[in-house]
């Protein structure tokens, strides 16, 4: 029985559904990902599904082959080194940039994601914490004033997100280093001090 969506709203539900998936690591690296079975899981046609699916590779999230259907990415450790490589020297220009930019108004917006990712982090929930943890890098690439940087580092964020999904482990440890270096970065901006923000940003991005 399919459900009686429109297919606007079939692939926005199956979109939720799918990411939400990917997120919970309920789908290997590489894994296929069968649109007949899918669709009848969701109980819509294939039509959303296949436009889910275009909405997930623009994300990066999954890949899409010609005649063979879909699969969840699975990038290999050097396109993973090279990616985090790009988005550390892209993050470190836009903090020396952002030192002497930033505003009162962008600080407490900061304070305020390192206070929202304190709670994802205690409520081990995955996909919020990471687009709250994007949300903070977006912020510093914003108080670069550099629009150009900015969507590149909104772009590679995209990228390195789902790498993040697929290869990392957050929620074994009792507390988060992330935050805490977050909570340096604030200080270093509020003290404009570029110089040990920088080493601090390549540090927390490459490892």
């Amino acid at each position: 029985m399919r459900t009686r969506f429109s297919n606007a709203s079939s692939a926005k539900y199956a979109y939720g559904m799918l990411r939400r998936k990917i997120f919970n690591r309920e789908f290997e690296p590489g894994e296929h990902l069968p649109e007949i079975a899918i669709a009848n899981e969701f109980q819509v046609s294939r039509t959303p599904i296949r436009e889910a699916f275009r909405w997930l590779a623009n994300e990066g999230l999954i890949n899409i082959f010609p005649h063979e259907g879909a699969s969840v990415i699975n990038p290999s450790k050097e396109e993973r080194r090279d990616t985090f490589e790009v988005r550390a020297y892209l993050e470190c220009l836009a903090f020396k940039r952002a030192a002497t930019r930033i505003t009162p108004l962008q600080l407490c917006m900061l304070e305020e994601e390192i206070a929202k990712e304190e709670i994802s982090f205690a409520e081990q929930n995955l996909e919020t914490y990471l687009e709250i943890n994007n949300s903070f890098h977006k912020i510093i690439a914003q108080a670069s004033g550099n629009v150009a940087l900015y969507e590149l580092i909104a772009n590679i964020l995209s990228r390195t997100l789902i790498y993040l999904v697929l290869f990392e482990s957050f929620f074994d440890f009792d507390s988060n280093p992330s935050l805490d270096e977050h909570r340096e970065l604030v200080k270093f901006l509020k003290t404009k001090d570029e110089v040990r923000g920088i080493a601090l940003i390549k540090k927390h991005i490459t490892s």
